[in-house]
């Protein structure tokens, strides 16, 4: 590598960088790492009314030093269920397509196109076959899973806040629909306890009652014997 080729693509990214904190791309975000600007890392976020809403997604472009005359390599490391994860993505805007590639995009167009190729359901090298409802499940997991990786918390402190935000959100609902289930279950296990006692309380008037009546007519039989020996006594 020459140092014309090293300052042209150092130049450029930079240039990039600058242009994103300027004019930040809807749903994207994206940060070089420190100790080298050739590696960058990005999140996307599920746009609304997409299988991936609410989910975060991670993932690096691998730039040459030859940018921006060559594309970058492009992984994606959250699950996502659209692309594997670790694996280099066959797109027209990546390194397996230096035919097609346009030396004027910038980082903020190859994330764009990134996120473009994710939500259609073309077929390519590095992608996979998954549901709508897999996907909204892998989306459920990405904000955990992301929160794992220290190159994620260190490079984007401000999302992980808003993840830890919503994970809070959620146990909270989760917490409350779980005591509303308990309160229902409890409230049905009173009326069961209750009904066992009425129904026990009822039995025992029954059987409290039949006793009584047995006994009336216990009396009334031997009332009615004595009476008729008397008169028979009395007849003779």
């Amino acid at each position: 590598m020459t140092n014309r080729n090293k300052s042209t693509s150092t130049l450029r990214l930079k240039q990039d960088y600058l242009r994103l904190k300027r004019d930040p791309v809807p749903y994207i975000t994206a940060e070089p790492l420190p100790q080298n600007i050739l590696e960058w890392h990005y999140v996307v976020k599920g746009p609304e009314e997409s299988p991936y809403f609410g989910g975060y997604y991670h993932g690096t472009l691998v730039f040459p030093r030859e940018f921006p005359f060559k594309p970058p390599s492009i992984y994606m490391l959250t699950p996502n269920g659209r692309f594997k994860t670790n694996t280099r993505l066959c797109l027209s805007i990546s390194d397996f397509h230096p035919d097609t590639w346009n030396p004027a995009w910038s980082v903020g167009t190859i994330l764009t196109g990134l996120l473009s190729f994710m939500l259609e359901s073309t077929p390519t090298l590095g992608s996979t076959e998954t549901s709508a409802y897999e996907r909204k499940e892998y989306a459920k997991k990405s904000l955990s899973f992301n929160l794992k990786n220290d190159t994620f918390r260190e490079l984007f402190p401000d999302i992980c806040t808003e993840i830890q935000e919503k994970l809070l959100q959620r146990n909270s609902v989760n917490a409350s629909a779980n005591g509303q289930t308990n309160s229902t279950e409890t409230d049905a296990t009173n009326e069961s306890s209750a009904g066992y006692r009425l129904n026990s309380d009822a039995g025992s008037t029954w059987q409290s009652l039949c006793s009584n009546l047995i006994v009336l007519a216990g009396f009334a039989v031997f009332a009615f014997i004595v009476n008729h020996v008397i008169k028979n006594l009395n007849n003779e």
